[in-house]
């Protein structure tokens, strides 16, 4: 199990004594890849650090029909909607790797944040800074049709790749269907989408990576679309 400490995510906010009593009283679990750690719809309120890994959330908008609304990786939260409501589940959290959770049960989490201030705000900015995320993820939805919503997906999901300054990456590469379920979108109509931008010379998709080759370009696809 990899060490956690107070250095991570949100765990940052904490003092050394009140991370000290926390990780008394968590509980580690492991989870192999695609394995469910928490299920749509789900009664249960638990809260979940993650110590290693990647976790992705889903929405299940209709039967076979899922969109993805995130992926988080180390020291990331999940799980503190249904504690904090007491409604059930809104997402699914399944595990993309091999990952290592820290469970707490709800009345934990509430004496977490009654005890430390300071993780309650970066709690409520975290918060705060996913409302944010997922209402331009229903601009994008509104607005933008199949290809350029995956313009802008491929523009979120890169970085700056540092060999080659005008360029960005995403790597390791993201199979069609996950961008698919990203955009709200068919398998075949992301395929159609990178052929394209691959015989222009946009995109290129390598062992290890997508390469981004003219991100500006379709940045300025995306405002021409916006004005329009």
């Amino acid at each position: 199990m990899p060490n956690m400490n107070n250095h991570t995510g949100l765990l940052a906010c904490l003092d050394d004594e009140t991370f000290e009593w926390l990780s008394s009283v968590w509980t580690p679990m492991r989870f192999a890849p695609d394995e469910t750690i928490v299920d749509f719809e789900d009664d249960t309120s638990d809260v979940y650090f993650i110590a290693g890994g990647e976790v992705r959330a889903i929405l299940q908008v209709a039967i076979g029909k899922e969109v993805i609304l995130g992926e988080f990786g180390r020291g990331g939260i999940f799980g503190e909607l249904a504690a904090l409501d007491g409604e059930p589940r809104s997402a699914s959290l399944t595990a993309l790797v091999q990952t290592q959770v820290m469970r707490i049960p709800e009345s934990t989490f509430n004496i977490l944040m009654q005890r430390s201030p300071a993780f309650t705000h970066c709690l409520l900015k975290s918060l705060s800074q996913r409302t944010r995320d997922l209402t331009n993820r229903i601009a994008e939805l509104s607005f933008l049709d199949t290809r350029h919503r995956l313009y802008n997906t491929l523009l979120r999901m890169s970085r700056a790749r540092g060999d080659a300054e005008a360029e960005r990456v995403i790597s390791p590469p993201v199979i069609h269907a996950v961008l698919a379920e990203h955009i709200g979108a068919s398998r075949e109509a992301v395929s159609r989408e990178m052929s394209k931008l691959a015989k222009e010379n946009i995109v290129e998709r390598t062992r290890g990576a997508i390469i981004l080759r003219q991100p500006g370009e379709l940045s300025r696809r995306i405002s021409s679309t916006l004005q329009c």
